[in-house]
């Protein structure tokens, strides 16, 4: 089997850190977030889309670890609407 090329991105609230990897074709989301050494705080996506962290990688996919929300966008929302009030 060959090897596949993916990035792994992390962003951060004014940065991000991204890490290029060599992988084993095959390999999945899961295992490239662990190769990276970045933190999984959260869910993983592939170019912008969550998906299941053993959904299997193809060459140059974007492997993103997404951060946790910090508030609910729906109770953010209410706060916001309340406070305009």
């Amino acid at each position: 089997m060959g090897r596949i090329k993916v990035e792994v991105v992390y962003a951060l609230a004014a940065e991000a850190d991204a890490v290029t990897l060599s992988l084993p074709a095959g390999s999945t989301a899961a295992e490239a977030v662990a190769a990276s050494g970045l933190p999984q705080l959260g869910k993983i996506g592939i170019f912008g889309k969550v998906v299941d962290p053993g959904t299997r990688l193809s060459d140059g996919d974007r492997v993103e670890i997404y951060r946790p929300l910090a508030l609910d966008p729906k109770e953010a929302r209410r706060r916001r609407a309340k406070k305009a009030r």
